[in-house]
């Protein structure tokens, strides 16, 4: 039997689940200990396949819309947040609802309603269709946050007053990215509002600068995550840029493409905050199937963040 290629297989760290995931997976688990099934959630907890599935088999229904869970059973709102009118029409039909918003998505909610407060027009930094932007721009009347995706966007931008307006961001944007866009709105509305602490949310920082340090060492990449999950698909354009020409998003270790790997002796792994670490050890068991696999950590950042779960959770 011929011997196994030798391989160095580097790990990022941090890599996967972030606070606000835990606690939203949390949340549901909590809520069908505490409720029984089923307990149905608006949209995907997570965007995760295999941590959906296991949730589902717990008792949880997933739905798109609140109209289509009964008056009678409790209902939570996804970690990327909803429009205000989501938990408004819940409390118009007296339903039991729990809002598992990620507490740093609710910190840049807040941002946008004091800027509206202060008669700002908001302009959002994020992906056109993305849960967590459909939730950040419901949060105010329609026409007060206007989408920018691109710096080119910035330049066609038609607001109500240069000198009143203030920027947010998707949480789990490239950091690279997002520089160019701020640059080009603070060039063209100089007396523009910004955060005052980053929006972005430091589980997507540190697990782009992560994947950096990665890049420089490997001849490929796998970031394991799912094809919705916006900070997963950074992950994967961050290794490129940082010149691992061959990065790849796989869900699970049966998508992994071996031919494209063929020949290769380093090999990077992360995955995106909505990845469970089971996924990667699936991932690293499938190369030492075939390598002779010496695994580096590559550490840039230790997280040790934790948020509770609501209170309705909590009480007995």
């Amino acid at each position: 039997m011929p011997s196994k290629p030798d391989l160095t297989l580097y790990l990022a760290a941090p890599r996967g689940f972030c606070a606000g995931v835990d606690r939203a997976i949390k949340i549901v688990e909590m809520a069908i200990e505490k409720w029984g099934a089923p307990v149905y959630v608006r949209h995907e907890i997570v965007h995760n396949k295999f941590v959906v599935d296991g949730l589902r088999e717990k008792g949880a229904v997933f739905v798109d819309e609140l109209d289509q869970c009964p008056d009678d059973r409790p209902v939570i709102f996804s970690a990327h947040g909803v429009p205000k009118s989501v938990p408004a029409a819940a409390s118009a039909r007296e339903m039991i609802y729990v809002d598992a918003t990620c507490p740093l998505v609710s910190k840049v909610h807040i941002e946008a309603a004091r800027h509206f407060e202060q008669g700002l027009q908001i302009i959002m930094i994020g992906h056109e269709g993305h849960p967590e932007t459909i939730g950040t721009m419901g949060q105010l009347p329609k026409g007060e946050v206007l989408l920018v995706e691109t710096p080119a966007d910035v330049a066609t931008l038609d607001v109500r007053d240069p000198n009143g307006l203030a920027f947010v961001t998707q949480t789990t944007l490239s950091v690279d990215d997002t520089k160019d866009i701020v640059a080009a709105l603070q060039s063209r509305f100089p007396a523009i509002q910004g955060p005052h602490k980053e929006d972005i949310c430091y589980a997507t920082t540190n697990r782009q600068e992560a994947v950096k340090a990665m890049a420089a060492k490997a001849e490929a990449m796998l970031v394991v995550g799912a094809p919705n999950s916006s900070n997963s698909k950074r992950l994967v354009e961050v290794g490129r840029r940082a010149g691992c020409d061959y990065a790849q998003l796989v869900q699970r270790a049966d998508e992994i493409d071996w031919r494209s790997l063929d020949g290769i002796s380093t090999l990077g792994v992360t995955a995106g905050a909505s990845a469970p670490e089971v996924l990667v050890n699936e991932v690293i068991a499938a190369f030492i199937d075939r390598f002779n696999v010496t695994v580096e950590v590559i550490e840039t950042a230790q997280e040790n963040v934790e948020f509770k779960v609501p209170r309705i959770l909590r009480a007995v």
